[in-house]
């Protein structure tokens, strides 16, 4: 017996499959369709490939087979298997195509929903999708939005099957017939022949009928007057609202402009019944196959609603039966107030929503299973935290998901953020991919350096901690010098760098985005007349057109490497401003982009942000900032521990405004689960093989006690680059939750204002203004900002009242302008553990100059709950800077004093400790532990 679906074909309706499934497919039940059920088409959608690719086993050999030839984007990954199975369907259809001279035979694969409202993106997506297949029996499937239609009109003209897809109206769909007609002429203009290209206008059914039943059914059980009219049209407008566009189809292709058209070959836009399942089990689970027949139309079923025909369909030519009835059946739902316009323009997002949230669905599907696939090459993450963080965070996932927020972060989208400048500072997105740099450039300079023992890194915040952290992570290679890394004022540090190297044998980098920072500029100053003032032996890495640019031609400088003015400095250690000093130290700079790449993969655009391991670790850095849990403590293995320094800047810099934000927590001791209040999030950068059991232990302890705890895994050093790239994305994401600007930095200035002002005076006066300390021992003095009163002259007690009211939330600084040694670090410890273990609050500490272009910005701009203090000392040998009056010391000193003006005037606690001696450090140690004795 003849199938019932073969019949529907003879009855001139096309059977078209909408499903796609690599085992179906390679078992052959596609070509076992076309021969018994006279299948002649099929259809997909990102809902059809993520049923088939986000569940169970069957694509993994495909996926794997991929991803080892090379490793891919997440689309990438997709599309391969996905054009993969529309070229095998295209195959299994091939025959029909050809038996029937083009005229079906088709399979459909869908442009991206996420770029239904973009009209020259859909043609672009059409266009390499169309290639990508390269099979004349394709059809690209765009859908019927106002963006849409000009998208197909260009894309018959050229020549590309269409398939337009959620139409739901007979308005929207004229709207692309007129698109498809206007194309076919645009064609014949130009001489080209229209007999080959193919189209079909999918209106979809059923999803109409269950919006308008569910407006039925709501006034029916309110007792609406109008019940039973409201009876007699239930489960009929979907059906009607067809057949009124069929017999519009009817009308057109009699009209002299189609004539025309047919004449020269071309093919009828025939229409597509879509969304044919039935959504209310009390109609027949065949009415919209059986109510829509008619000649030059294509039925496409799910495979339930295609079993259910073949056994007990009707096949007779109902679609141009009683279209009186039908307009009848549209008159009534308009004067019933039905909203059928409203519905059907409703549609038509919500299709679009449905289809991105599917296709969220399958991408990040293809994302764990390409994670998996890759296994250690890319850096892993856990997260143990509280229900109500947890909570929070999934949350935010989802609403990230749903506002799209990975592809926003990649376009640029400033409102993401505050709507500011933010699109003009994400070169760092493309920095990461390896473009910023010059390859070639970087290999000349690896073997300028070559020649030298040492190379010397002068400058300053983030254009120095980045090889900071690569020189002490990575270290030298391949027999490279080794890097020494200036970014202080300190007479003393910079005279141990000077006495370390011969400075007529050094490589000099000078590194600075806008090429009149102070600190640089002063450090050039004095190792270029200690070198010699030998331009050759000089390196810069500056934005074009800086000051340091036209200082370093018209020096001579060997090699000038230009920055993005679209990278914040903090962002830069993937731009010139880390690689340069990384390929000075020998560093492979395309194998470090090579190991970083999985990570700027799986961070991309096209990754959902669950998956998205970027994304994930932002959403829990800004819902715990925004939940109190602001003091981010990090805690990594021994071989990791410089990262955090990096970190501490990238955070702190970025989140901390506003009276907001994040405040980075490094090089603090781990302690005991006891010793924390609840305004920690921890997070440790774990290194495989780098094994630490006490602060293993320590950590199990602190998720036992509640603590939020994300552990990041790292197989080996050299992959270290990835942790940039995640921490830079995670930082955006953190600032688009907190609801701030993640990449000016409007605090740090004013420090810079406050130094300027008293180093102008000195070099006006050669004395700094003077200062009246408000209590002093035989080992230290302790100052106040400006005309600050203070309850206490007795330094003991002075001590006692700063640290007094020192409990979470509020935190202890200890801002240290002293050199940067094992010494003043150690004591500087002491001092940390102390107050962390009297009071639970968390500490930080910085070495100044440097950290006022780094951490100050948070404790200037972000919440207003720090302890601090400043630490000052007489340098035991002060060194002259050439041309200034200022030397380094008194240059140091000023700004520490403006650093204390400026944190006092945003309403931080804050003293000043001025050390006498060499052993004043001991003495303040003892006198801040005896402080926070409770």
């Amino acid at each position: 017996m003849t199938s019932r679906l073969k019949q529907l074909g003879e009855a001139g309706q096309a059977v078209w499959l909408d499903f796609v499934d690599r085992k179906f497919l390679a078992e052959g039940g596609l070509r076992t369709l076309v021969e018994e059920d006279g299948l002649t088409g099929v259809t997909s959608n990102p809902s059809i490939f993520e049923k088939a690719m986000g569940h169970g086993d069957a694509y993994d050999e495909g996926f794997q087979t991929f991803l080892g030839k090379a490793d891919a984007s997440v689309v990438d990954t997709y599309e391969n298997q996905a054009i993969a199975d529309i070229k095998a369907a295209a195959a299994d259809l091939r025959p029909v195509f050809d038996r029937l001279g083009g005229k079906d035979g088709y399979v459909s694969l869908e442009v991206s929903p996420y770029l239904a409202e973009g009209t020259q993106d859909t043609i672009e997506e059409a266009r390499r999708l169309w290639a990508a297949v390269g099979e004349p029996n394709l059809m690209v499937k765009v859908p019927g939005t106002k963006a849409g239609a000009p998208a197909i009109r260009t894309l018959i003209e050229d020549g590309i099957n269409i398939n337009v897809t959620l139409l739901f109206s007979l308005s929207s769909y004229q709207v692309v017939a007129e698109a498809y007609l206007a194309g076919l002429e645009a064609r014949v203009k130009k001489g080209l022949g229209v007999d080959g290209i193919a189209s079909v206008a999918s209106f979809f059914v059923s999803r109409i009928d269950a919006k308008i039943d569910k407006a039925i059914d709501a006034r029916i059980e309110a007792g609406d007057a109008e019940s039973e009219a409201l009876k007699a049209v239930r489960g009929k407008v979907a059906i009607a609202n067809a057949k009124l566009a069929y017999a519009w189809y009817q009308e057109m292709i009699t009209s002299p402009r189609w004539q025309a058209l047919a004449a020269k070959g071309a093919m009828p836009q025939r229409l597509l019944w879509a969304s044919t399942g039935v959504k209310d089990p009390a109609y027949p689970d065949t009415l919209y196959i059986d109510m829509l027949i008619g000649p030059d139309t294509v039925n496409t079923m799910p495979p339930k609603t295609m079993d259910a025909f073949r056994d007990h369909g009707t096949v007779a030519v109902t679609l141009t039966d009683d279209i009186e009835g039908a307009r009848h059946v549209i008159a009534e739902a308009e004067r019933l107030g039905l909203g059928l316009d409203t519905v059907t323009e409703g549609l038509v997002p919500e299709g679009v929503q449905q289809f991105s949230d599917a296709a969220d669905a399958l991408l990040g599907a293809v994302a764990g299973k390409r994670a998996a696939f890759l296994g250690d090459r890319q850096n892993g993450m856990d997260a143990d935290l509280p229900a109500p963080l947890a909570k929070a965070v999934d949350a935010r996932l989802e609403r990230a998901r749903a506002q799209g927020w990975p592809r926003r972060l990649w376009q640029g989208d400033a409102s993401l953020w505050t709507g500011g400048d933010e699109a003009k500072w994400l070169g760092w997105l493309a920095a990461g991919r390896g473009t910023q740099t010059d390859p070639d450039a970087l290999t000349k300079l690896a073997a300028l350096a070559r020649g030298h023992k040492d190379v010397v890194l002068l400058g300053m915040g983030g254009s120095r901690l980045g090889p900071e952290v690569l020189s002490l992570i990575l270290g030298s290679a391949n027999g490279g010098p080794r890097l020494h890394v200036l970014d202080t004022t300190d007479p003393g540090q910079i005279a141990s760098v000077a006495g370390a190297i011969d400075p007529r044998e050094a490589l000099f980098i000078v590194s600075s985005k806008s090429g009149s920072t102070m600190e640089p500029e002063l450090l050039r100053a004095y190792f270029w007349e200690l070198a010699g003032a030998d331009g050759s032996r000089f390196v810069a890495v500056t934005d074009p057109g800086s000051k340091l640019e036209a200082a370093a031609k018209a020096d001579g400088f060997a090699m000038i490497f230009p920055g993005d003015p679209a990278i914040g400095g903090r962002y830069s250690v993937l731009s010139a401003f880390g690689m340069v000093p990384a390929a000075a130290m020998g560093i492979d700079t395309r194998a470090f982009f090579e190991a970083a790449a999985p990570m700027v993969l799986a961070c991309g655009p096209d990754v959902p942000p669950a998956a998205n391991p970027g994304f994930r670790l932002g959403a829990v850095l800004g819902e715990a900032a925004v939940s109190e849990r602001d003091k981010l403590t990090i805690l990594p293995s021994p071989g990791l521990v410089p990262f955090g320094a990096w970190l501490e800047q990238l955070i702190a810099e970025s989140t901390g405004k506003q009276g907001r934000g994040i405040v980075p927590v490094d090089l603090e001791p781990v302690g005991d689960a006891v010793g924390y209040g609840s305004d920690r999030l921890f997070v440790h950068l774990h290194l495989e093989g780098d094994e630490d059991a006490a602060l293993e232990a320590k950590l199990a302890a602190l998720t036992q006690a509640g603590q939020p705890l994300v552990t990041i895994r790292i197989a080996r050093r050299e992959l270290i680059g990835q942790e940039f790239f995640r921490w830079e994305v995670a930082t955006a994401v953190a600032g688009a939750v907190i609801g701030i600007n993640p990449f000016d930095q409007p605090d740090v200035e004013d420090a810079k204002v406050a130094t300027r002002k008293l180093v102008d005076a000195y070099a006006q006066t050669g004395a700094l203004e003077p200062a009246t300390p408000i209590a002093e021992t035989e080992d230290f003095a302790i100052f106040g900002p400006g005309d600050a009163e203070f309850a206490a002259t007795d330094p003991a007690a002075l001590l006692r009242l700063h640290f007094a009211s020192l409990f979470p939330p509020r935190y202890a600084g200890f801002l240290a302008y002293v050199e940067r040694n094992g010494a003043n670090a150690a004591a500087i410890e002491a001092m940390r553990l102390a107050v962390r273990d009297a009071t639970q609050a968390a500490t930080v500490a910085g070495f100044g100059p440097r950290f006022l272009h780094s951490t100050g910005q948070a404790y200037k701009g972000g919440p207003a709950t720090g302890d601090f203090l400043v630490i000052t000392r007489e340098p035991k040998a002060d060194l002259a800077i050439p041309g200034h009056r200022a030397s380094f010391g008194t240059v140091q000193i000023a700004q520490a004093r403006g650093d204390m003006d400026v944190l006092a005037s945003r309403g931080q606690r804050v003293m000043r400790v001025h050390l006498k001696h060499e052993n004043g450090m001991d003495a303040l140690v003892a006198a801040v532990t005896h402080a926070v004795r409770r």
